[in-house]
C-alpha cells in the first residue's frame, strides 16, 4: 500500500471501551427496542398496580426491571474485563489509514483492507467503530485518534458511500 496521506494510530483498548461497545450492540436495533418496551413496560407495572400485586408479583416485576438495566451490563462488564486480558486486546494494534485503504498490523501479523472491503464506520461517544463485515470489527477510542480524529473522519466521508458511515 503507498502511503502519501497517511494517519497512523496506536489502539490499546480497555475494558471500558470494550464494555461500550458490547452495550452498544446489546442495546441497538429491534433488541435494544424490546429491552427498553420490555424494562419500561415492567416498571410502569410495578408502579401503577403495586397495591394489587402480591409480594411475589413485585419481586418479579423488579427483576424485569432490573434485568436489562443493571444485570446485563455488570454481566458485560465481567465479560469484556476477562476478554480484555487476553492477548489479542492487550497487545498493541496499529492501524494507518491512507488515500488507498486501511493497513493494520498486531504482533507481527498484517492486513491490508482497500477503502472498498470496508462495511461501514459509526461514530459513537468516545469511540469510533469500523466494521470490516457483520462479525469483524476495529474499535478506535477517540483517544488514540487525539488531534487526527477529524482528518480521519473526513478521509472516510471521502472514501466511503453516505450509508457506509453513521454518525458524522
Amino acid at each position: 500500500m503507498t502511503m502519501d496521506k497517511k494517519m497512523r494510530f496506536e489502539v490499546k483498548l480497555t475494558a471500558k471501551e470494550l464494555w461500550q461497545f458490547s452495550m452498544y450492540h446489546a442495546n441497538s436495533g429491534a433488541m435494544g427496542l424490546f429491552n427498553l418496551i420490555f424494562t419500561v413496560a415492567a416498571l410502569f407495572l410495578l408502579i401503577f398496580r403495586w397495591g394489587t400485586l402480591t409480594g411475589a408479583y413485585r419481586l418479579l416485576l423488579l427483576g424485569c426491571v432490573l434485568i436489562f438495566t443493571v444485570l446485563q451490563p455488570l454481566l458485560l462488564y465481567g465479560k469484556v474485563r476477562r476478554q480484555a486480558k487476553s492477548p489479542a486486546i492487550t497487545e498493541p494494534m496499529y492501524l494507518t489509514f491512507s488515500q488507498e485503504g486501511l493497513w493494520v498490523e498486531q504482533s507481527g501479523q498484517q492486513a491490508e483492507f482497500a477503502w472498498e472491503q470496508m462495511g461501514r464506520m459509526d461514530k459513537k461517544p468516545g469511540l469510533i467503530v469500523l466494521y470490516m463485515d457483520r462479525v469483524h470489527a476495529y474499535l478506535l477510542p477517540e483517544k488514540a485518534l487525539g488531534e487526527q480524529k477529524e482528518a480521519l473522519l473526513e478521509m472516510a466521508k471521502e472514501h466511503l458511500p453516505k450509508g457506509c458511515r453513521k454518525g458524522f
